[in-house]
């Protein structure tokens, strides 16, 4: 994959769309510091997906947009796009349909980055992996700056192993790995997870089975209420509703008297506006007489004013004039010091003009025999050079050689040693490889688990059903023992009232004779109305009032048309027999009228309906009301609940009966619902253990394997090394004993040095001389430049002197004249103030004739206000009375209006709707309303007892049931994902290993002979550190620059720490060719020579077609070295702007002219 192009809009400081072609060769970047060439190297790495903002040199992301200037406004776009060549279809596969890709990254500010491929918006991970996969991206060792060269120099030998991992090709494997880590720790978080909600779930189904039995018995409950409710809102709605007629009416009554008022208070109003209308006009003629006053007064006290402000102003007006003339001496003074300087500088620069004797001939022969000593040096300085580079090589060569034999060696034991680790490790694993027949009774204890706890689920379903059944026995077995208590306690109460009320006086002394009648039913109406009072009497004749025996008459009358005798119907004493023969019952009104014609003295006739016939015309009708009707009927009712009372007990202790046994009933359910669930915990603990340790067998057995496949990769591995580090070593050997002996050269390499010694001295001694002759020459111009620029100065003083005379012989004559007018402005002040006075005693006059006549106004005006208030005050009762009467009507009408609202509220119905709900008769009388109220409480207070109830419980244990088993689904999902992704990263381990360890023996090749390279002889090489895992090893640097013991890389000098690195990183290079290569100012930490040897390294790397490289530089043999340039340059403030040459081009262009 090639990269061809780079175009940037809007990014940093290139606001216009600037394009940089990536060619073949060597392009170099140029241009002053702060122009923007490292916007150029940022635009590259930003579009290949650098995600820090404080890489890119900035706070947040938005600040890579371009900002403004004072010339052009902010953008809130940027964007980078790069074209890539992908002709060798080297890309991923879903990048890999094309021959050319177009990757772009836009922004919007405050909105975030989009990235595109071929115009298809990708992620930022796609387009990371898509330059990881090529070698190179934002962060890539291919893209060097003196930062990245200080990273390397200072990083940590665990952090260098990066390098190493980007040279291998791994850095997208790597990244791949990592990822499938996170995905595994996701995956198995999920499980844990997904487990603890299964459990959970579990528990909250039991629960909502228990929530849809208590929903039931709540909507029955609720049903009940509502007919209660709908009964109270009847009454209360009948009841506001009278209310609201009579406050009505007494509105109406107000409302009248109100009218009445009205009419009388109208009048007081006419009268008070009338005075009110003519006060404005006085307090207008009032007030315009004070504001002429007031005016007059401020022009008097203005003219005092100018009068204290003219003689301040003439005050300084005359110190003004004294400044000037002390300014005009200072100015003449100046003027003369002017000339005295000039004077004596002509003097000075007559002097130093005349040249010395002989100077230009002693400057002329200095210089040549300075340019004969340089060249002389230069020359046996080169042959030194040349001699010492080709013995700097061979004992380069001689010293690696001999360090490489030696590391071969040590290589070779580490590996045996490994080997022998190896073989340990796994004859140790064959003899503790766990047994599968583990596994199969982990498996088999695991069902075994899971159907006792689903046997142990089912008991404590069936627990938690029977525990329910018997509360629910036990509730309703308590509320029929409070039902029979109640209604045993109500009779046994109204049996002691009804017992109260029938006593009178001392009833055990004297029992009424009422006491021991026996009356057919339906004939207590006629007995009450035949005998009245006189059945309160006792039989005893010891009582005050009592019933004497007299026995039968001896000739009775009979009674009229065979009317049968009330004691036909009533079993009585012997001492009322007289009474009830003679009291015949007729069967009704019509009947009696035509037999009370024939009734004999003191005989009567009855109805059953109560009514009542005398002998002597007296007669009491049906309606009238009998006092020993109601004792009669109280008596049947006492007998009857007395009977009643005797079954409720007998009912009641039945109930508490019952209400023991479901009580027991439902203890013994709760234990047994207990000890169910107790059971069904104890067996879903030993189902997790038991599923836990079929995990823990399965992850044993899949790292046993996974250890002892790696461990038999690495044995081969560890084979094959053997057999090419013992090749290598005698590949060395040989080419050592190659190499010529050092002495021959080393004793030419002495006396080349000492003469060179002598030569350097003699140039020295020229530099001096000649420096000496120039440095006073140079002195004498320098003084001469001084003179003429003091000179200058001087003059420009002077002149500057009588311009500023001039100017203050012009203010004092300005400041006279001033002087002159202000002593003028006195007389006339004085003459103005006199003229002032006549006017203000005029217009005080005046005010205090207009303030009389107001104060009558207002005087007029406050006894029609007091007579108006007193009006107001007695409609505002009035008012006050017919506000209070609409309010009464209001609220009646709001609290049928809110009533109105709660019966929609609570009952979602009107007022008409209400007697139908509530279930009453028509032709019943209503409840009362306290008893409807005492009943709607206890209703809402048994619904509240239950607490709260879950009315979708039904179809939320339908829906957890349906969860439980997807969840059950996805559990299996998740583990044969773990399986999987454990199995993948343990491959990407294996193949990473392998290609490490690989790509350090090429890496460290390339390194020793780079260095060699670049320091012109010396040594150096890598070791791999603090683990013998390749994955987390660190890797350390060694070096030997020429004339030095072998040492780390921190001990050698800042130069040579810079050169180290660089060899290092093009050793990962050209290992791992990048398709491109950017060095940001690289070369500025080296010497000519090494920059020269430098970018020899270049040209040769540049050879092949396989990377662009893109070198920004200041070195001016950079420059020259490079097959093309781009100048940056800012010629408006803060927009940089791109030309380019071709010097290749440029060459061949010459060359044919």
């Amino acid at each position: 994959m090639r990269f061809n192009k780079l175009r940037l809009s809007g990014f940093k400081s290139f606001v216009e769309g600037t394009d940089l072609q990536v060619e073949l060769g060597l392009t170099g970047i140029v241009g002053p510091n702060g122009c923007g060439k490292s916007n150029l190297v940022e635009g590259l790495r930003w579009v290949m997906g650098e995600p820090s903002a404080k890489q890119m040199r900035g706070g947040e992301m938005d600040d890579v947009i371009f900002g403004g200037t004072e010339d052009r406004p902010a953008r809130n776009i940027a964007e980078v796009v790069l074209s890539l060549d992908n002709s060798a279809r080297v890309a991923p596969a879903q990048f890999n349909d094309f021959d050319e890709l177009e990757v772009s990254r836009r922004i919007e500010r405050e909105k975030g980055s989009t990235y595109r491929v071929n115009g298809r918006e990708v992620r930022a991970r796609d387009v990371q992996l898509l330059f990881a996969d090529s070698a190179t991206g934002a962060r890539s060792t291919a893209i060097v700056s003196q930062g990245r060269i200080g990273a390397v120099i200072a990083a940590k030998p665990v952090e260098r192993r990066l390098l190493l991992e980007e040279a291998a090709g791994i850095t997208g494997l790597h990244s791949r790995r990592h990822e499938a880590e996170l995905r595994l720790r996701g995956a198995e978080t999920n499980l844990e997870r997904l487990d603890d909600i299964l459990v959970t779930l579990d528990a909250q189904l039991a629960n909502l089975k228990k929530q849809v039995r208590q929903a039931t018995r709540y909507r029955n409950i609720s049903d009940h209420i509502r007919k209660a409710e709908a009964t109270l809102f009847f009454l209360r709605w009948t009841a506001d509703e009278k209310s609201l007629e009579a406050a009505k009416k007494e509105f109406a009554e107000t409302e009248a008297v109100v009218t009445t008022l009205t009419g009388a208070a109208g009048a007081a109003a006419t009268v008070q506006v009338e005075h009110a209308a003519e006060l404005p006009k006085r307090r207008q003629g009032e007030a315009e007489a004070a504001a002429e006053l007031q005016r007059l007064n401020l022009a008097r006290d203005n003219l005092e004013a100018d009068e204290k402000r003219i003689g301040e102003q003439s005050a300084d007006c005359r110190d003004r004039i004294e400044q000037t003339a002390a300014d005009k001496a200072r100015e003449t003074a100046l003027i003369a010091d002017a000339d005295a300087a000039l004077g004596r500088l002509a003097d000075e620069m007559g002097r130093i003009e005349t040249p010395a004797e002989g100077e230009d001939d002693a400057r002329a022969e200095a210089t040549e025999n300075l340019a004969a000593a340089n060249a002389a040096a230069a020359e046996l300085e080169q042959k030194l050079t040349a001699l010492t580079e080709q013995a700097a090589n061979d004992e380069a060569r001689r010293a690696g050689l001999e360090h490489k034999i030696k590391d071969l060696n040590e290589r070779r034991e580490r590996l045996a040693a490994r080997g022998r680790d190896i073989a340990e490790q796994r004859a140790q694993l064959e003899t503790e490889r766990p047994e599968v027949s583990d596994l199969a009774e982990a498996e088999e204890r695991l069902a075994e688990s899971q159907a006792k706890l689903d046997h142990a689920r089912k008991a404590a379903e069936d627990s938690e059903a029977t525990r329910a059944e018997a509360g629910d026995k036990a509730a309703a077995a308590q509320s029929g023992a409070q039902a029979a208590a109640a209604a045993a306690a109500g009779l046994k109460a109204e049996v002691q009232a009804l017992s109260e009320v029938l006593e009178t006086g001392d009833g055990r002394q004297w029992p009424p004779v009422i006491d021991s009648l026996a009356v057919d039913p339906g004939y207590e109406a006629a007995l009450a109305v035949a005998l009245g009072e006189d059945l309160i009497a006792s039989d005893d004749e010891a009582a005050p009032s009592h019933w004497r025996v007299l026995g039968p008459l001896p000739s009775p009358p009979a009674l009229p048309g065979g009317a049968p005798p009330l004691s036909d119907f009533i079993q009585a004493p012997a001492v009322l027999e007289r009474r009830l023969s003679q009291i015949g019952v007729v069967d009704g009104e019509d009947e009696a009228r035509r037999l009370a014609a024939g009734l004999a003295q003191g005989q009567r006739l009855v109805g059953r309906d109560g009514s009542l016939w005398r002998w002597d015309g007296f007669t009491i009708s049906a309606s009238a009301a009998a006092p020993a009707q109601a004792r009669l009927e109280q008596r049947k009712r006492l007998k009857e609940a007395r009977e009643n009372l005797a079954e409720a007990e007998a009912a009641a202790k039945v109930a508490e009966h019952r209400q023991a046994a479901a009580k027991q009933a439902e203890d013994d359910a709760r234990a047994a619902e207990r000890a169910a669930r107790e059971a069904a915990s104890a067996a879903d603990g030993a189902y997790g253990e038991a599923r836990d340790r079929v995990a823990e067998i399965k992850d044993h057995l899949t790292g046993h394997v996974s250890l002892l496949a790696s461990l038999r990769d690495q044995a081969t591995a560890i084979e094959g090394d053997q057999e090419h580090l013992e090749t290598e070593e005698s590949e060395s050997r040989k080419a050592l004993d190659e190499i010529p002996a050092p002495a021959g050269a080393r004793n030419e390499i002495t006396g080349l040095r000492t003469e060179l010694a002598g030569r350097r001295a003699h140039q020295v001694e020229c530099q001096s001389r000649h420096d000496t002759l120039e440095r006073a020459a140079e002195e004498r111009r320098q003084r001469l430049t001084t003179i003429e620029a003091e000179a200058k100065s001087w003059t420009g003083r002077r002149e500057s002197a009588k311009a500023q005379l001039q100017q203050l012989n012009e203010r004092r004559q300005a400041l006279e004249q001033e002087l002159e007018r202000l002593d003028a402005r006195p007389d006339e002040i004085a003459e103005q103030r006199r003229a002032l006075l006549g006017s203000v005693d005029t217009a005080e006059k005046k005010r205090k004739g207009l303030a009389d006549q107001l104060a009558e106004t207002e005087t007029a005006l406050a006894e029609a206000d007091k007579n108006l208030r007193a009006a107001e005050a007695e409609l505002a009762a009035a008012r006050e009375n017919m506000v209070r009467a609409e309010g009464a009507a209001q609220q009646g009408k709001q609290a049928c209006e809110a009533i109105k609202e709660r019966i929609k509220d609570r009952l979602e119905c009107g007022p008409d709707q209400l007697f139908e709900i509530s279930g009453l008769k028509p032709d019943a009388d209503p409840p009362e309303l306290e008893a409807v109220e005492r009943k709607v409480e206890r209703l809402i207070r048994e619904r509240e007892t239950m607490g709260p109830v879950n009315l979708r419980a039904e179809q939320e244990a339908a829906e957890m049931k349906e969860q439980i088993e997807t969840l059950g689904i996805e559990r299996e999902d998740l583990l044969k994902a773990i399986d999987k992704l454990r199995r993948g990263i343990s491959e990407l381990n294996r193949e990473g290993r392998k290609r490490l360890l690989a790509s350090f023996e090429e890496v460290n090749k390339h390194f020793q002979e780079l260095f060699v390279r670049l320091f012109g002889g010396g040594r150096a090489h890598l070791e791999l550190t603090e683990s013998d895992d390749p994955l987390e090893a660190g890797l350390e640097i060694m070096a030997s620059p020429p004339g030095k013991r072998l040492q780390v890389l921190s001990l050698l000098s800042g130069g040579e720490q810079a050169l180290t690195a660089i060899a290092l990183l093009f050793a990962v290079f050209q290992t791992n060719p990048a398709p491109i290569c950017v060095l940001d100012e690289v070369d500025a930490p080296l010497d000519d020579a090494n920059v020269d040897r430098f970018c020899t390294m270049l040209e040769s790397m540049a050879k092949s077609d396989t990377t662009r490289f893109i070198i920004i530089t200041h070195h001016r043999m950079t420059m020259a070295r490079m097959d093309r340039l781009y100048g940056v340059t800012m010629t408006e403030r803060g927009v940089s702007q791109l030309v380019s040459v071709d010097l290749s081009r440029a060459e061949e262009l010459q060359a044919t002219a």
